[in-house]
C-alpha cells in the first residue's frame, strides 16, 4: 500500500492506542481504589505541600493531593501510546531510500513513546504526593522527551557514519544511548543544577534543529506542524502564568491552569513528533 502523508494515522493505530490509554488509566483507577494520604507519611515533603506554586487546593489526607493536576498527566500517557503503536507499525513497513528517516527508525518513536509515559508518571507522582522525590522525577522527566526529539534531529542530519572504507553504521543507537545516560544524569544531579536554564537550553537546542532543518533543501519538513507545537507551548506557558498568579479558576475547580498546561504541552511534544514524520517522501508499506 502507497500512503503519501506518513502524518496520517489509519483506523487501527487509533485503535491499538486508544485502547492501551484505557487500560492503563482503568489500571491506574484499581490501583489507588481505597488509598489516601497516609500512603505519602513517609516520604520526604515538597515545598508544594505548605506553599503550594499552583492555585489548586491541596487535599493533604487524599491520595491524590491535588487531583485536576494529576490526572491530566494521562495526556502525556496518551501522547505515548501513539508514539509506540506508530513505532510498532512503522517497524512493518517495506523499507526503501524515500521513506522519511523517522519511519525508518522505530526505535526512536518506541524511545518518545517511553519518554512522554515516563514524564507523564513523574509529573503524577509529583502532583499526587507533592512530596520531594516525586518533585525530583517530575522535573528530571520533563526532559527525556525533549532529548529523544533532539535525537532524532540528529539522527536526521547524521544518519550513519562509516567505519573503515565502506561499512556504514546507523547512528540512532548511539544517540539513544545518549539520550538514556543524560536523562539518568538530570534526574541524579536535579538539585544541582537549573530546571529553567536546562529546559530553556533543551528547547533553543530544538529551535536551532527546526531552523536548520526549514533551511535544507530536502527534505523537506511540515511547517505547520512545528507553528501548531509552538502556539500550543505559548499557551501552555499562558495558562501556567495565570495559575501561579490565581487568576485561572478557583482552587477546587477541575479546570486549573496547570492542569491545561500538562495537556497544551503534551499537545505540542505531539506536534514535533508528527512534525518529523512529515518529510514530503511517499513510503510504501505493507498493505
Amino acid at each position: 500500500m502507497r500512503c503519501s502523508n506518513p502524518t496520517k494515522l489509519p483506523a487501527c493505530v487509533h485503535c491499538f492506542a486508544l485502547i492501551c490509554f484505557v487500560v492503563v488509566a482503568f489500571l491506574l483507577v484499581c490501583a489507588t481504589q481505597g488509598l489516601d494520604g497516609r500512603v505519602w507519611s513517609g516520604w520526604t515533603e515538597s515545598h508544594g505541600l505548605h506553599r503550594p506554586e499552583y492555585a489548586e487546593r491541596v487535599q493533604f489526607d487524599a491520595f491524590f493531593r491535588t487531583r485536576a493536576n494529576t490526572w491530566s498527566n494521562l495526556a502525556y500517557v496518551l501522547v505515548g501510546c501513539y508514539a509506540f503503536v506508530l513505532g510498532w507499525r512503522d517497524s512493518r513497513l517495506r523499507q526503501s531510500s524515500k521513506v522519511p528517516y523517522l519511519l525508518k527508525t522505530p526505535a526512536l518513536s518506541i524511545a518518545f513513546g517511553v519518554a512522554c509515559c515516563y514524564l507523564g508518571v513523574g509529573s503524577g507522582l509529583f502532583h499526587a504526593s507533592l512530596t520531594r522525590f516525586g518533585q525530583q522525577l517530575d522535573v528530571a522527566a520533563m526532559y527525556s522527551p525533549l532529548l529523544v526529539l533532539i535525537a532524532i534531529s540528529a539522527g536526521r542530519m547524521l544518519p550513519r557514519i562509516v567505519i573503515g572504507r565502506e561499512h556504514q553504521v546507523p547512528t540512532w543507537p548511539l544517540f539513544l544511548l545518549i539520550v538514556g545516560c543524560a536523562s539518568w544524569f538530570l534526574f541524579l544531579y536535579k538539585w544541582s543544577m537549573s530546571s529553567t536554564h536546562v529546559l530553556g537550553s533543551l528547547i533553543a537546542t530544538m529551535g536551532l534543529t527546526c531552523v536548520h532543518d526549514q533551511m535544507r533543501r530536502r527534505p523537506k519538513l511540515d511547517e505547520r506542524w512545528l507553528i501548531a507545537s509552538l502556539a500550543s507551548l505559548i499557551l501552555a506557558v499562558a495558562c501556567r502564568q495565570l495559575d501561579i498568579a490565581g487568576l485561572f479558576t478557583g482552587p477546587d475547580a477541575w479546570l486549573q491552569g496547570h492542569a491545561f498546561w500538562h495537556v497544551l504541552t503534551s499537545l505540542s511534544l505531539a506536534c514535533m513528533y508528527f512534525y518529523f514524520r512529515s518529510e514530503t517522501h511517499s513510503f510504501n508499506s505493507e498493505p
